[in-house]
């Protein structure tokens, strides 16, 4: 990919939630600018990549650091769960419940709130 050229933005037909109100409207325009420089101006490998690194960070680290690790993964992927929520059947809700309850309970333990372990 050439450095001055940039990634198109998906086509579709609307990028907020349409007859969103208070706190979903507020966050959805709030994210636009930065999703949209995350989706098409960085290279796609950086975000998962970053994430991988931070999670097995999280993993391998024991203590405080490990948990602080895994923090931006929690709001990374509590973003994304957030936004994706209206479109998503209950199999995708549950799914994103789980993974997020994994991680914070993941934090907790690094964090010590289970000193003997689950």
């Amino acid at each position: 990919m050439a450095p001055n050229s940039k990634r198109p933005l998906p086509q579709g037909e609307q990028f907020f939630t349409p007859g969103a109100t208070g706190l979903r409207k507020a966050v959805e325009r709030r994210s636009a600018v930065p999703m949209t420089y995350l989706f098409t101006q960085v290279p796609r490998w950086v975000a998962p990549a970053a994430l991988v690194i931070l999670l097995l960070a999280g993993f391998a680290v024991a203590g405080p650091l490990g948990g602080v690790a895994v923090l931006p993964v929690i709001f990374f992927v509590g973003w994304l769960a957030y936004l994706s929520w209206p479109s998503l059947g209950a199999g995708g809700k549950l799914l994103r419940v789980v993974v997020l309850t994994f991680l914070v309970l993941l934090v907790a333990t690094r964090f010590g709130a289970f000193p003997n372990g689950l």
